[in-house]
């Protein structure tokens, strides 16, 4: 008699626990290397590379195993899993970071030498608990996969929802290390109970004949579970895996690019495709199923706005992204589901999952940014969606495939011909009614011909084309558009207000007027009545004729033009598209003809500072946000004692803080209450008539000073108002050991 197969509870928490480290790690050892290696694109690409290389390689390692018995398994992970202990409690190995380009190879090895074998052998544990379940007699394995994404994404949000506001990066170390512990702990309580089982299964084998175990798997893959997966069936599962992984990573590009660039954002689409795992993995399919019908229909809708462009901050047009993306998502991993291999090629489905996963998030992460001026991708992978998404047809009366095969090459050719018209009308019209018609009129021909998957995709194209072809194509064939790994950056022409405009995402970061004779004038949040205007203004009068001014941001080089004869100025800029923008385009002219011999240092500002000499500056103006984002190792408490060292005692630090999401005065309130500083804050509203002649918006300004006394001088020779720093809301300061943006969310 055979045993009863195992129990599937325990590899289920196991599971889970598991995927729930993995997507605590990554984001705590980003934490712990940002202030040393800083915010350079290089850097967290070098990162990614290797994260996905590892988790190949954790894939790999199962894959590797599931060749060997039972026993033999169990010992070699569990002796890895011992081996990883080393690294234990994690963090970064002490390495001195070299300068210039050698920064590249160094993020890798420093990420291996530090977390590698911790994070290759969690990896290994989801493929290899199911090969394990299966191996104890239980039913179908992959729905276990469905709980590996679960935990992912309990991971994934419990990061910066629980574990990043409420413990320090040190505790974080150590709660890690009792997680990792407990997981080895299970761990070996199901290798025991598998390896058991399989004695027992033998034993029992050897005295009886008795059928093999179906493990939960369909008929037709039992007749195939001793043959050989071709190479059709490989690459149908690379394209099921690449396509949502990369559509992932795209509508988040798209949605901080040009819907909104809040806060936490990146999380969001992250954790709907995780849980489409779920979903399509899971032992009931009704809801997978349920949410394939519909997705076709909202890729449709809703994927019809991938080409749009603008930057408006619409929640309505986010959300319904998100839920295109979760739709789409599930129906693919369905199809993915659908094809799973049987149980004895289990690691081998995961691990060419694992590939194409990865191939997505290359595509979009590292050759998207070089190959496309614009977030492009998204539409491209919206399209490799609709090529793969499941159709079936909405009525029956408009199964096209009933027709006889001549008369189904002429229908095609038509309905192709006549979306192809539609799609062009659409691109051209004037109208909201003739725009209102001609969409109706595609959308109704993609639902109704689904028997054709050719007519859907150019449907799709065609409602993506008709609605942002004409506002998002024309700058790319201008060359007024230019991206880098930091985002889409976009030189307007704003005839209306006399103007050139510097749009970065959905945000303006520099704007220069084109009337004849106001060329020069300070717009946008530098205007003459802000906080940094103010300063800058009276420098000859704070500081002297020879004052030394740094400021780190550069954007447009709007604050140039308050530079002055005999004035020493330096830009810090960690993007250099920026600084061809703002410096060698011809489109703007603050620093050619206000600060032309302004020294340029390109990198980091943190790390850039850290070789400026003690007392360099007079003011020290820090302008360094990324859209709305922010750069949270410039605003912790190691920071501002680096700005303290390169700003003279007499002199002021300048923190700009204006934010759509985000209210940073709590944050700053905490740090100056802590350190010492004195610190007072400008809000700026601009007149009508500045806002409208010179562009003037809306601006919130810090000063500081760490010196007694000298901020209350220094602003009343300034002049304006100021006000002392906002402490309605309590929060903590921030540190490298300890920064949370949750709280500080408007």
């Amino acid at each position: 008699m055979r045993p009863r197969a195992l129990p599937r509870a325990p590899f289920v928490v196991a599971t889970f626990v598991g995927s729930f480290l993995l997507f605590q790690v990554q984001p705590m050892v980003a934490r712990m290397a940002l202030p040393d290696l800083g915010g350079a694109p290089a850097v967290w690409n070098s990162a990614m590379l290797v994260y996905q290389a590892l988790l190949l390689a954790g894939y790999g390692w199962a894959f590797w195993l599931a060749r060997m018995p039972v026993r033999r398994q169990v010992v070699a992970h569990l002796g890895l899993l011992a081996l990883a202990c080393l690294w234990l409690p994690i963090g970064l190995a002490s390495m001195e970071p070299p300068t210039g380009n050698q920064v590249v190879l160094f993020v890798p090895l420093l990420l291996l030498v530090s977390v590698g074998p911790v994070i290759l052998a969690v990896s290994a544990q989801a493929p290899l608990v199911q090969q394990w379940y299966a191996a104890g007699g239980g039913a179908n394995p992959y729905p276990l996969y469905a709980a590996s994404n679960l935990g992912s994404f309990a991971g994934l949000i419990a990061y910066p929802l629980v574990v990043e506001p409420l413990l320090r990066l040190d505790t974080q170390r150590h709660d890690w290390t009792i997680g990792y512990l407990v997981l080895v702990g299970l761990v070996a309580a199901l290798g025991l109970l598998t390896v058991r089982h399989a004695a027992r299964t033998a034993a029992a084998t050897s005295s009886q004949s008795s059928p093999t175990s179906t493990n939960g798997v369909a008929p037709a893959q039992r007749r195939t579970a001793g043959a050989r997966i071709g190479r059709r069936q490989i690459a149908t599962w690379i394209v099921l895996s690449a396509v949502p992984s990369g559509l992932m990573l795209s509508t988040t590009t798209h949605l901080s690019t040009d819907i909104m660039a809040m806060p936490l954002l990146w999380a969001i689409p992250l954790g709907l495709y995780l849980l489409s795992f779920t979903v399509a993995f899971a032992d009931g399919r009704r809801a997978a199923r349920w949410i394939t019908r519909v997705a076709p229909v909202l890729l449709m809708l809703f994927g019809a706005s991938a080409l749009m462009s603008g930057g408006s901050a619409n929640f309505g047009a986010a959300t319904l992204s998100l839920v295109t993306l979760f739709a789409v998502a599930v129906a693919l991993h369905s199809r993915l589901y659908d094809a799973r291999p049987p149980v004895e090629k289990l690691t081998t489905f995961y691990l060419v999952t694992a590939v194409g996963g990865a191939l997505g998030g290359v595509f979009c992460g590292l050759v998207a940014p070089l190959a496309f001026d614009w977030v492009y991708e998204h539409p491209l992978l919206v399209l490799a969606a609709g090529a793969l998404v499941p159709l079936r047809p909405v009525l029956k009366r408009f199964d096209l495939t009933v027709l006889p095969a001549p008369r189904q090459r002429t229908v095609r050719a038509a309905l192709l011909a006549v979306v192809a018209l539609l799609g062009t009308a659409l691109m051209f019209a004037t109208t909201v009614n003739a725009q209102m018609l001609l969409l109706l009129a595609l959308v109704a021909i993609g639902l109704l011909t689904w028997s054709f998957r050719s007519v859907y995709v150019l449907v799709l194209l065609a409602l993506m084309c008709g609605m942002g072809a004409r506002g998002t194509v024309p700058p790319s064939l201008s060359g007024d558009r230019v991206r880098s790994y930091f985002g889409v950056y976009t030189v307007l022409d704003d005839t209306a207000h006399h103007a050139t405009v510097l749009v970065h995402g959905g945000t303006a970061h520099g704007i220069e007027l084109t009337t004849p004779g106001l060329e020069q004038t300070p717009t946008a949040y530098y205007g003459e009545t802000s906080g940094v205007g103010l300063v800058l203004d009276r420098a000859p009068v704070l500081f002297g004729d020879d004052a030394s001014v740094g400021v780190v941001g550069l954007g447009a080089g709007t604050l140039a033009c308050y530079r002055q004869p005999g004035q020493r100025w330096q830009f810090f800029e960690i993007d250099p598209v920026v600084v061809r923008i703002a410096r060698d385009s011809g489109r703007f002219h603050f620093l050619s003809e206000c600060a032309p011999d302004a020294t340029m240092t390109v990198g980091d500002a943190r790390l850039e500072l850290g070789g400026v000499p003690d007392d360099t500056y007079d003011v020290l103006a820090v302008d360094a946000f990324s859209s709305d984002a922010i750069p949270m190792h410039l605003m912790t408490r190691e920071a501002f004692d680096l700005y303290d060292r390169v700003v003279r005692e007499d002199g002021l630090l300048l923190v700009h803080i204006t934010n759509r999401f985000m209210d940073l005065q709590p944050v700053l309130r905490a740090l100056v209450t802590d350190e010492g500083w004195s610190a007072m804050v400008r809000e700026d509203q601009p007149s009508a008539e500045d806002a409208r002649t010179k562009m003037s918006t809306f601006s919130l300004w810090v000063a500081l000073s760490h010196t007694p006394g000298v901020l209350d001088e220094r602003l009343a020779t300034v002049g304006g108002e100021w006000q002392p720093l906002d402490d309605s809301r309590g929060s903590r300061p921030w540190t490298d050991d300890f920064a949370s943006v949750l709280p500080l969310l408007k």
